[in-house]
């Protein structure tokens, strides 16, 4: 499966890179990674950051999107793609802000 979801997410990556030159809302759009489900009826795509905006531009494009998967990918069924913000970097977000907010407390106390 890992394999599978490294090479779903290479081609749309490539591919979500030439939408952006037509659909600048996807400019910014950067995939983290894509979980496949074992019976490849469905695929988590999972984005750095995904606005209103983003989201609108993705579900638009989503069926040339799995259209591009079909031509380019060999495998038996092409999941139906789902769109998410990848939560690990919004935890991560969480966790350098409590670092932040740590230093400022511990430079006031100084």
């Amino acid at each position: 499966m890992s394999r599978i979801n490294a090479l779903l997410q290479e081609v749309l990556a490539e591919q979500l890179t030439r939408l952006a030159d037509v659909d600048e809302r996807l400019s910014l759009a950067t995939i983290t990674g894509v979980e496949c489900s074992a019976d490849l009826k469905t695929a988590t795509v999972f984005l750095s950051s995904l606005s209103d905006e983003t989201a609108s531009a993705l579900e638009s494009h989503r069926r040339a999107l799995q259209s591009s998967l079909g031509q380019e990918v060999r495998i038996r069924r092409i999941p139906t793609l789902r769109f998410e913000a990848d939560p690990a970097i919004a935890a991560g977000d969480r966790i350098e802000e409590a670092i932040r907010r740590s230093h400022q407390r511990g430079e006031t106390k100084e």
